[in-house]
């Protein structure tokens, strides 16, 4: 359970931050991969179809991305990954994005070959010398040989996946035996641990709407158990799991915990159209405006100090067996 700080809990009638003295401001391929669908002012991905992904892929996103990549770090004490590695030569980033965890770890190590995939070309064009990128569908079959990765990872790629367990049958032939895979990767709902997160809470509303565009696009937020099983089923071994949070809002006691929280009122100046337009329009059919204000409301609840309430991540890696 997040203590909350003190100062949070003073003056309930102010929904503001600012009121505890925490200044929350915010101040080469072919032409065709470069395609994109633009649609309620956002661009998305067209090139392996638009129901491929629903999360857009503009220059705001890609902030978003890196944004809650820095995030990631400080709710794992800044550790790239759980798998044990030592002195990895191949490594694969399964939808990656911007490409900065890809960029990360090739600067860990770097004796590695580090390879980062995704459907969109929005990667740097600077890069280690040990770190390429390439435009591709993780749902199709791979072109990767067998036995080749020491760490095959994937991380917020939970909204695009239709078929899970393709995903880990060539993550399993791809990986070399001893190495491993790892996911990351949030079950799309919001929690709260002392009840200020009421039924009608805009933050609950939106996660409950999301979730429900998911189930009804066949892809289902799923929890640490079912990753467990998928890895088991796959043929993986020793699998191990744990659990990240990311307050909504500084309102944690722990210094750690508070800058997350600081950073995540950042991270939801965007998130919230990010993953729900497309969902509400598309999928549940709502008119843009109401889709609009589902995320506004969202949006503006994450910045009462008295709503504590958090994101949960886990992690979960196995290792396949060496004979």
């Amino acid at each position: 359970m997040i203590e909350v700080d003190e100062k949070v809990l003073l003056k309930p009638e102010d929904e503001d931050y600012e009121s505890t003295g925490y200044d929350t401001s915010t101040a080469s391929l072919t032409s065709s991969v470069q395609e994109y669908l633009f649609e309620n002012g956002r661009r998305y991905h067209a090139y392996y179809g638009t129901d491929k992904y629903i999360q857009p892929t503009d220059e705001t996103e890609q902030d978003r991305l890196d944004l809650h990549h820095e995030i990631q770090r400080l709710v794992w004490e800044d550790k790239l990954h759980q798998a044990p590695l030592t002195e990895p030569h191949r490594i694969l980033d399964i939808g990656t994005g911007t490409g900065i965890w890809a960029i990360d770890i090739a600067d860990l190590y770097p004796m590695a070959e580090v390879i980062g995939t995704d459907l969109s070309p929005i990667q740097p064009s600077w890069m280690p010398a040990n770190c390429r990128f390439e435009v591709d569908d993780a749902m199709q079959n791979w072109t990767f040989q067998n036995n080749f990765f020491d760490l095959i990872h994937i991380r917020n790629c939970s909204t695009g996946i239709t078929n899970w367990d393709h995903l880990a049958s060539e993550m399993f032939r791809c990986t070399a035996p001893g190495g491993y895979v790892e996911f990351c990767e949030a079950d799309m709902n919001i929690y709260s641990d002392d009840g200020t997160m009421k039924e009608d809470n805009p933050l609950k509303i939106y996660a409950d709407s999301l979730r429900s565009a998911l189930v009804k696009m066949d892809r289902p937020p799923r929890d640490m158990k079912y990753y467990e099983n998928l890895l088991k089923a796959a043929g993986f071994v020793d699998i191990q799991t744990s659990v990240g949070k990311e307050p909504v809002g500084p309102w944690a006691k722990d210094p750690r915990m508070k800058k997350i929280g600081a950073m995540q009122l950042l991270h939801c100046e965007t998130v919230y159209e990010s993953y729900g337009m497309a969902a509400f329009t598309r999928v549940l059919g709502m008119d843009p405006k109401d889709a609009k204000i589902i995320c506004d409301n969202a949006r503006s609840a994450s910045k009462n100090k008295n709503f504590h309430t958090y994101f949960l991540y886990f992690r979960i890696y196995g290792r396949k067996p060496t004979a």
